[in-house]
């Protein structure tokens, strides 16, 4: 191994039991989520008659499914099936669950690090390809499949290919109103929704030291959209505040031992990756995607692309994505009509993205409806303290309960056929929101835009004057 490690090696070789003579490794999982959608991989194990190896270290959370409005009763059957299949699967193994009742409640990728158990240098898997968000505290983090997840509950191990590295640095500082999203949304446009397959993408540089825990975890969840298997921060002093005193964080003497420990997770100087790209925070503006992938983003400033510009292999896709989505290419992407909005999901959902929404909303009336959906219930009570959710109906938007809500539209929240709708989750594939449901990505300022503008809009012209 080189003398010169970057965090990627670093955290796999601490994480590391064996290596077969293929390269794959068995790796320990320290933390293992789980959720509605793991019912097949409980299933795997009752059949084999097999228990949770480590139910101490299996944590069960109600997201994906959890009803945003009406929890007393679930008038969905196939719903109510799901949440408390995973209620069972959780009594049954002695697993701790958070459900729709417990005052921790919220999405996975958001209750994890409010809780502490997202901490440095651990592995941390689910049956959820936005894993990764929990890589923004220097953790090794990613998504598994349904058998994979069968193992990890029977095991506390996953089989891995070890992946390359890459390293994306972006410099200098961000202008007014652009976002952790805006600088995902940028790369990913730039280099493509595979621009990242088959590594590991370490972020760095002066603008990412900059951003908040809030904006390095959405940076991290959406490095997925560029085909990474993962993405990742060096811890610094900025992730050791946020962790420290939290619930299930270390303590006492042993918070003293895992802050020594902590401080080594860092790539050395001269370590060398596989692939090195930069980019200039001044840069990078407000985003927003015009077609049915993360990689068909542009700045609100310009127009929509000509197909026949993007080369033969994107243009394809890039005309089918102008059918779907009722865009016009050469029209300028500011000022498409939108129907309804959506601020919520584990991309932007916490207690940062809804002061950003509603530095945004506040005084002023949304021209569309809209859900607001806290990635927590503490995200949620903080917000109300704050009066944050008072600006948001007082718009003329819906204030719900916490769950994944309208990103995936499991529970009901839905957008409707040819409807569009300007969201903060990650993913604006075909039906993704509700079949033929049209989805443009952004930031929660520029939802907030769009919803007082009933079009897409720059956020920046609407901050202006406003502290």
């Amino acid at each position: 191994m080189s003398e010169h490690q970057t965090l990627l090696e670093k955290l796999w070789s601490r994480n590391e039991i064996l290596r077969r003579e293929d390269g794959t490794s068995l790796l320990w999982v320290g933390r293992h989520m789980v959720h509605e959608g793991s019912h097949h991989g409980f299933a795997k194990i009752a059949q084999r008659g097999i228990p949770v190896a480590e139910p101490g270290l299996t944590f069960a959370v109600v997201d994906h499914y959890a009803p945003t409005r009406g929890r007393a009763r679930i008038e969905d059957p196939n719903i109510g099936r799901m949440i408390s299949t995973l209620e069972k699967n959780a009594e049954t193994h002695g697993i701790r669950i958070f459900g729709l009742n417990d005052p921790r409640q919220g999405i996975v990728h958001v209750i994890g690090p409010e809780l502490g158990l997202t901490v440095p240098g651990l592995l941390i898997t689910c049956g959820d390809s936005h894993t990764s968000t929990h890589g923004a505290f220097g953790a090794l983090s990613f998504g598994i499949g349904a058998t994979e997840v069968s193992h990890v509950l029977a095991t506390q191990t996953i089989w891995q290919k070890h992946p390359k590295s890459m390293k994306v640095t972006v410099d200098g500082t961000l202008g007014p109103a652009v976002s952790a999203k805006d600088i995902a949304l940028n790369w990913i446009a730039r280099y493509g929704a595979d621009g990242g397959r088959g590594h590991a993408v370490e972020f760095a540089g002066q603008a990412i030291r900059a951003l908040t825990m809030e904006g390095r975890m959405t940076l991290c969840n959406l490095s997925i959209e560029s085909g990474a298997r993962f993405g990742m921060i060096a811890p610094d002093e900025k992730t050791f505040r946020y962790i420290n005193g939290r619930e299930f964080a270390p303590k006492g003497c042993d918070w003293n031992k895992a802050l020594e420990q902590w401080a080594t997770l860092r790539t050395d100087t001269d370590a060398v990756f596989d692939r090195d790209i930069r980019f200039d925070a001044s840069d990078i503006a407000p985003t927003v995607t015009w077609g049915t992938s993360p990689e068909q983003a542009l700045p609100i400033s310009e127009s929509v692309p000509d197909p026949n510009t993007l080369g033969e292999a994107k243009a394809a896709a890039a005309r089918a994505a102008l059918d779907y989505m009722g865009l016009t290419a050469g029209r300028p992407i500011a000022g498409t009509p939108i129907d309804q909005v959506f601020i919520g999901s584990c991309t932007n959902a916490r207690i940062e993205d809804l002061r950003a929404a509603a530095a945004v909303l506040a005084g002023r009336m949304s021209k569309v409806a809209g859900i607001v959906s806290s990635g927590s219930t503490p995200v949620k009570q903080q917000a109300e303290e704050e009066g944050l959710d008072r600006i948001f109906t007082s718009a003329g938007l819906s204030w719900v309960e916490s769950g994944c809500s309208m990103c995936v539209g499991m529970n009901g929240d839905l957008v409707g056929p040819g409807k569009r709708c300007a969201s903060t989750t990650n993913r604006n594939f075909r039906g993704r929101q509700g079949r033929g449901a049209r989805t443009h990505l952004m930031s929660p300022a520029m939802v907030a835009a769009a919803a007082v503008t009933g079009t897409l809009t720059d956020a920046r012209v609407l901050l202006e004057g406003r502290s």
